[in-house]
């Protein structure tokens, strides 16, 4: 009977040792990583592979394995484990990221050389495409214009249509709301611009202009805005709702002043979202506002231009000034999506409900 008890005491003491041997130290991570860069860098370079994306694939499969060997041989199979986990997250954020600042890498270093106030300022007026000068002016307001003009359109429309389907959508028509929604979501800019062409312009008869072009954006904007508005709606607690309704305060008011406010934050990075979206698309622009050299800053008549339309017809040039101008054109269009981002995030706190001390 005592041998019967003692058995198990050796058994539990293994165990309990191999969950607790020592663990790698916390400069491991990245000396792996810097271990892994080293050899992928060597066997990409004996193997004979020019594309530094390969040897970066390379380096990522080696940290992953190395750091599952040497976890499971210092420590212990449930601790290697959960390093995998952790440097597969981490090889993807890197794959993730790496493109991103690469894109903008690429974009700094070849527009900077043409953003002076000088292009900011002018527009293409009297400058050929192979002529040094020119400016983006035009086409600057010329997305401003439309951007600010399509968001009064879909912003509106997206979030009473996300508030419908939230709080009183029930039945037939709320499901079929959702699905149109859903399959707005997949509609080509191409296809939005030739509604518009097809309707506003040939039927109705109105010329090219702005005003046109933020229509057909609007329709991409528009579900972006239910979609992301709808989520948003979702996340306010039902008890928010309930107090004010015990309060005697009516629906329609509890939606105004106490779920809107507590999704503020959520719907605005939405819109902004959806504006990003829309602030690059070059096929609708091209079909409905044929784009112009000059500064044209009504948007109700005649032809514009924009950023996304002024790149393309600077890079179909070919020439060196060209070039330089589209690449210049495509920075003043990230920093335009940027700073709406940054626009949106301190109205989102500006605007959030405030807590207490």
């Amino acid at each position: 009977m005592s041998h019967a008890l003692q058995d198990p005491s050796p058994l539990r003491g293994r165990s309990s040792d191999s969950l607790t041997r020592g663990g790698l130290p916390r400069w491991a991570p990245a000396g792996i990583a810097v271990l892994s860069l080293a050899l992928g860098a060597g066997i990409g370079a004996a193997a004979g592979l020019d594309s530094k994306v390969q040897w970066g694939l390379i380096a990522a499969a080696l940290f992953v394995i190395i750091t599952y060997t040497s976890s499971s041989v210092i420590e212990n199979r449930r601790q290697a484990k959960d390093r995998v986990a952790t440097s597969v997250v981490w090889v993807c954020f890197v794959l993730a990221v790496v493109p991103l600042l690469s894109l903008i890498w690429v974009t700094i270093s070849r527009g900077i050389k043409a953003l002076t106030p000088e292009f900011l300022s002018h527009s293409m007026n009297g400058i050929t495409a192979y002529d040094e000068g020119g400016g983006v002016y035009h086409a600057l307001l010329g997305t401003i214009e439309q951007v600010a003009l399509a968001t009064l359109i879909a912003a509106p429309i997206g979030l009473l249509t996300a508030v419908y389907l939230v709080e009183y959508g029930r039945g037939t028509l709320a499901k079929a709301v959702t699905f149109f929604v859903d399959v707005m979501t997949g509609i080509p800019s191409i296809v939005a611009g030739l509604f518009i062409l097809t309707t506003w312009n040939l039927a109705l008869g109105f010329g090219p202009s702005g005003f046109a072009g933020a229509m057909a954006l609007s329709i991409l904007m528009m579900p972006v805005v239910v979609r992301s508005t709808e989520e948003m709606l979702k996340l306010v607690p039902n008890e928010l709702r309930e107090a004010s309704l015990a309060l005697g305060v009516p629906k329609w008011r509890t939606i105004l002043k106490v779920v809107l406010p507590t999704a503020i934050g959520g719907i605005s990075t939405g819109v902004m979202l959806a504006v990003a979206r829309i602030a690059g698309e070059t096929a609708p622009i091209m079909l409905l506002v044929f784009g112009a050299q000059l500064i044209n800053g009504n948007p109700f008549e005649g032809a514009q231009s924009s950023l996304p339309l002024y790149i393309w017809e600077q890079y179909k040039v070919g020439s060196e000034a060209s070039y330089d101008r589209a690449w210049a054109a495509a920075l003043v269009l990230i920093a335009f999506v940027m700073i709406l981002n940054l626009v949106a995030r301190g109205i989102a706190r500006w605007k959030a409900p405030k807590t207490g001390r």
